[in-house]
């Protein structure tokens, strides 16, 4: 009997510790850190993509483009005062990743735009997003989508 509770105790552990799993990639000398979004109103045409880059290498590094299935485009974006005026505008020479440094994809700063959405992002799924790096190359990360406002509790993550 004991047996049998601690292999249902394990399942469930298994199960529902899957969305709090933590989901970094590494490519060359990068490491992606918790690539995350939140998810969107149904009319919503956009949303934005949020995630860490650190360089571990001793040569920089440029996040040059990204693409997903969920979009029509993403674009690297900044924002950033203009005065007394916040502006976003796209990186159009991408974002460097400087080496031994870790450059953070955030609300309020650089981010990823996910343009033209082909359908509203829902909480508890995650996006597909195909990141390209100058010299490191390409890689697939997902986006963990969370709730409408919130950000990523990174103590879970």
């Amino acid at each position: 009997m004991q047996r049998r509770h601690l292999l249902i105790l394990s399942a469930a552990i298994a199960l529902f510790g899957l969305p709090a799993a933590a989901h970094d990639y590494t490519l060359g000398t990068l490491k992606i850190g918790h690539p995350w979004s939140r998810a969107t109103p149904p009319s919503a045409p956009s949303a934005g993509g949020f995630l860490t880059v650190t360089n571990t290498g001793t040569t920089a590094d440029r996040l040059i483009s990204a693409s997903s299935p969920a979009a029509g485009q993403v674009q690297i974006h900044e924002m950033k005062m203009d005065g007394t005026v916040m502006r976003m505008r796209e990186l159009e020479k991408g974002l460097e990743i400087p080496p031994g440094a870790t450059v953070a994809l955030a609300p309020g700063g650089f981010h990823l735009m996910l343009m033209e959405l082909k359908s509203p992002l829902k909480e508890a799924t995650r996006v597909p997003v195909t990141l390209v790096f100058e010299k490191a190359g390409k890689i697939d990360v997902e986006l963990a989508v969370v709730a409408l406002g919130a950000s990523p509790d990174p103590h879970k993550h």
